[in-house]
């Protein structure tokens, strides 16, 4: 193997240095109980809340709205579903949401829709937007909440969600927004961006898996996911998970900070896309500048992503076709049929996802790799043969 260059950032990153240490010390020194009466549980209780102050501080909102989970999946589920049963009980049995939505929401939706509740999958354009208009109109006074995700995890493309939230208030509904993939790559403070509800996963910013956290309004009480103990203030149970909450408090510090030096991943991701669609018969999926600053998702007809994905893994290089969370279905991705992308071309699509981390050089080495990769994948190709022939004629 020449190189090895990690470009599947948006599946999940490496949890850095500084993440490593906070975490070990607090494994080794810090191993109470915050919820046991006794000077090593109110140690741990006390580093809890400081872990707690830490992260709201980051967001913008107080201590008290914040409350931590397992991970991405299930802070929109708990939104979701919690926020949909208390508005229930208001008469309001309808959601919205999009197209595009993880499938974290879109099965959530799909269960509550079992359950009686009925769910409008709004539209978007061709680079991911969402069409305001008919999310507007979608929007009624039987709506209890509106779920529409910050930046979508397969095309990059961001949304305006203070505008999204201001139409859902406007209609008396609740607002979540799910900013897995959008934490650490825009500037959010929670009481200007006005959501009630905002979700997001710890190994997105290069803290470990295994933690996440939910935003909840102050003032705003959903019905409970998991219940147990006294935990997260009785509203979700099980003994807090304190040195990945540790973990999550200083990866989320420090991908904040860096959000001024996003420019120099811009850069790269922008050189990526310039080289990849000089190849003929590709194209960019997502929108050409409001997009995540290190995802890059092509499409390249009549080869299939996995092949490339398999000829770049013995090149050294880690991408994705989409989503890890649905890797292992042989669909195209649901997000690019919903973007317009013809099911034959859905196929060949894949995502380069940069961090902070990556290098020119890695950017170099995939330019020099990938060209060859579709050529030579394409020369098997009958469907790039019939492309050559149709070419001819028209010489």
């Amino acid at each position: 193997m020449a190189r090895f260059v990690y470009a599947d950032n948006a599946a999940t990153t490496a949890p850095l240095p500084e993440v490593i240490s906070a975490m070990t010390e607090c494994l080794e020194n810090t191993w109470g109980n915050p919820s046991s009466q006794h000077s090593k549980g109110y140690e741990a209780k006390a580093l809890l809340d400081e872990s707690r102050e830490r992260i709201a501080k980051v967001l913008g909102c107080c201590a008290n709205e914040i409350y931590f989970t397992s991970c991405g999946t299930e802070s929109d589920n708990w939104a979701i579903k919690g926020a949909a049963y208390r508005m229930k009980k208001k008469g309001r049995c309808h959601i919205v949401t999009t197209k595009i939505e993880h499938h974290a929401v879109l099965n959530t939706c799909a269960a509550l829709e079992d359950e009686g509740f009925e769910v409008t999958y709004v539209g978007t354009d061709s680079y991911g937007r969402v069409l305001l208009d008919e999310l507007e109109d979608a929007i009624t006074d039987k709506t209890g909440v509106v779920a529409v995700m910050y930046a979508n995890n397969e095309i990059g493309t961001i949304q305006p969600i203070k505008e999204i939230t201001e139409m859902a208030h406007a209609k008396g509904a609740l607002m979540f927004t799910d900013a897995v993939q959008a934490v650490g790559n825009v500037d959010i403070n929670l009481k200007e961006l006005g959501v009630d509800m905002l979700s997001l996963s710890g190994h997105k910013i290069h803290a470990p898996k295994g933690i996440g956290l939910l935003y909840i309004r102050r003032g705003l009480s959903i019905v409970n996911l998991i219940d147990g103990g006294g935990q997260e203030r009785r509203k979700r149970g099980g003994t807090e998970n304190l040195p990945y909450i540790v973990a999550l408090a200083t990866a989320l510090e420090i991908a904040t900070e860096r959000i001024p030096e996003l420019d120099r991943v811009r850069a790269m991701r922008d050189r990526l896309i310039e080289g990849l669609t000089k190849i003929p018969y590709s194209k960019l999926n997502g929108h050409p500048t409001e997009r995540l600053a290190g995802n890059v998702n092509v499409g390249f007809e009549c080869i299939e992503g996995e092949s490339i994905l398999m000829w770049l893994d013995m090149a050294g290089i880690c991408a994705s076709t989409g989503s890890a969370c649905s890797s292992a279905s042989l669909d195209p991705s649901h997000v690019l049929l919903a973007i317009g992308v013809p099911h034959e071309k859905a196929h060949g699509s894949i995502r380069l996802s940069l961090s902070h981390e990556n290098t020119e050089d890695d950017v170099d080495y995939i330019l020099e790799t990938l060209p060859p990769i579709v050529e030579r994948l394409r020369k098997m190709s009958p469907l790039w043969e019939e492309i050559e022939k149709r070419e001819q004629l028209t010489k």
